[in-house]
């Protein structure tokens, strides 16, 4: 035992110096590791943003008003780049009674217009910006439809201005469609007179 604890000595006192090096790294090593595991922030979960959603392209509308010869006449709003056909079928499609002669299928819809389909033994008196040109004679088309017309239409007869054009819009967008020219006569400012003068320039 003696000898044993002789030889520790000895082999203490011969490397000593290396000992107390290779213990100084190991407590400096573990040291340095402790102080950065300390002091680095934590690592937090990153979040990810919700994917922002773009706005739908802005598609031009436009309301029209579909008349006449139809399954279900009505107002109907339609996509800018549509045309007449889209906006028959729409209201339910033609009627059996539809004179599709006289309907320009292929004419582009525009904002507040008439799309008026007329049946069969109807004669569409002028070339409308609604349903399509009329096929009666040179002296109907000289004639104003009051069902069809359009505002600027309606001021070309000698007559109506801005003001009765107006009135007659809006007696046929509540009263519908005009049977006679002699109903013209229940819109304000069209007397019995004013009527008779006028019958020539119109059309139903």
């Amino acid at each position: 035992m003696e000898q044993l604890l002789t030889q520790l000595k000895e082999s203490w006192e011969m490397h000593k110096t290396a000992w107390l090096i290779g213990l100084a790294l190991v407590l400096g090593g573990g040291g340095y590791w402790y102080h950065q595991t300390m002091s680095a922030p934590p690592v937090l979960p990153q979040r990810q943003s919700a994917p922002v959603k773009s706005a739908p392209a802005n598609t031009g509308k436009v309301v029209v008003d579909v008349k006449g010869a139809v399954n279900h006449p009505g107002v109907y709003t339609l996509a800018k780049s549509q045309r007449v056909q889209e906006a028959i079928k729409a209201a339910g499609g033609q009627t059996p009674a539809a004179d599709m002669r006289q309907v320009n299928l292929a004419k582009q819809l525009v904002d507040q217009q008439v799309v008026y389909v007329p049946s069969q033994g109807e004669q569409v008196a002028t070339p409308l910006d609604s349903a399509g040109a009329g096929g009666g004679t040179a002296a109907d088309q000289e004639k104003i439809n009051l069902n069809q017309a359009t505002k600027e239409g309606l001021m070309k007869i000698s007559g109506i201005g801005d003001k009765k054009a107006d009135k007659i819009l809006a007696y046929r967008q509540s009263h519908g469609q005009f049977k006679t020219i002699e109903e013209l006569q229940n819109v304000d400012g069209f007397g019995e007179k004013t009527v008779a003068k006028l019958k020539d320039q119109l059309a139903v």
